[in-house]
């Protein structure tokens, strides 16, 4: 009997070391497993401002921009277009990788833009493993800060409603009448559709971009084809939105978004001849039929498409907001309007970047 209670003692202690190593192993994994806040680092620094806490929030606009460090004088005359043309209250959210964050910095506190309310977050990337194929004919479309878009909920801020600017744009209007556009109940963003201009149409023609679901999506594949979308329906540019917070959490878009990516990511699901960037597909697919069109005014897009064909003077008077989307930037040449961009930008005062300009014969 003495033999048997000692074995019973033994296997007792067996088992209780048993529980203990695996409890402390399930402790281990959670404590280690990556947040979805450890995709974001927000900085501090003695020339940013907190961030908008409280009833404050209410009555600001924020704004989210992306700053990669070989464009960063893109994004600081995007800028300065928002902050130069309204009284209203702005503040910038700069979300970059690590090798920028220091010259964003300087290149805000040294030059006329010292004086913005804004706060710089850093995007890790690894958010993106198993999510993006590095086989794109343009390398630049595939830089992580284009996928920022899909993770505002993730972002270290406190709105009910954001703005979320691409790099190449200029804003000429006054940026609270973008913000204060009225959103559709159960919409999460308003996007401004590819066939909503007449007067775009004819430059749109002229250098054969596609303007169609079928631009993006690749309709041989049956993941395509049970989505039930026509492939002749207009599609939208997400590269300027106004986006409903509260609504993009209810209706899990982050979500939604990766799931796409990953689908791509496995059976290859874009088109070959995308009309866009990798970022448009998954967009075009999740907000099908669940967007607020916006005032096409206030997008303008195509400018980058052709280093020839151009819009009205008088047309681009009009416009509230330029985008050179395509391959043909402001900020190189050949590309298309450019003083209309050259007027927002502010030389680098690290001189890391410049404009690329023809030799003056002089």
């Amino acid at each position: 009997m003495a033999l048997l209670r000692k074995i019973n003692r033994i296997l007792l202690g067996l088992l209780v070391l048993m529980v203990c190593l695996l409890l402390h192993s399930t402790l281990l994994r959670a404590s280690t497993r990556p947040k979805l806040s450890d995709h974001w680092k927000s900085l501090g620094g003695a020339a940013q401002v907190p961030a908008v806490k409280g009833s404050k929030a209410n009555n600001v606009i924020p704004i989210i921009i992306c700053a990669s460090e070989e464009r960063i004088g893109a994004t600081m005359a995007t800028i300065n277009s928002v902050y130069s043309n309204t009284d209203a209250s702005v503040f910038f959210y700069i979300v970059t990788l690590r090798d920028a964050v220091r010259l964003t910095r300087q290149y805000i506190g040294r030059t006329k833009l010292k004086g913005i309310k804004y706060k710089i977050l850093e995007f890790n990337p690894m958010v993106l493993k198993g999510k993006v194929k590095p086989d794109s004919s343009r390398p630049d479309l595939l830089h992580p800060l284009n996928f920022v878009r899909f993770y505002l909920p993730l972002l270290d801020i406190n709105h009910k409603r954001v703005i979320y600017l691409d790099d190449d744009v200029i804003v000429q209007g006054d940026i609270k009448d973008l913000f204060n556009i009225k959103l559709k109940p159960g919409h999460a963003a308003a996007f401004s559709t590819d066939c909503d201009l007449p007067s775009t149409h004819e430059m749109v023609r002229s250098i054969g971009m596609q303007t169609t679901y079928m631009g993006f999506l690749d309709y041989r594949k049956k993941e395509v084809k049970d989505l039930g979308i026509n492939p002749r329906e207009c599609s939208f540019n997400p590269g300027v939105f106004v986006a409903d917070i509260s609504e993009w959490k209810k209706q899990k878009i982050t979500k939604q978004l990766e799931k796409w990516m990953e689908e791509n990511f496995r059976h290859n699901i874009y088109s070959s001849a995308m009309a866009g960037g990798v970022a448009t597909p998954p967009m075009l697919i999740v907000f099908h039929d669940k967007y607020t069109t916006m005032d096409p005014l206030w997008h303008v897009r195509h400018l980058g498409w052709s280093p020839d064909a151009r819009y009205s003077e008088s047309f681009l008077e009009e416009a509230r907001l330029l985008h050179w989307n395509g391959p043909f930037k402001p900020w190189n040449y050949p590309a298309v309007h450019l003083d209309l961009w050259e007027r927002w930008f502010i030389p680098d005062p690290s001189k890391r970047f410049s404009l690329v300009r023809p030799e003056s014969n002089d």
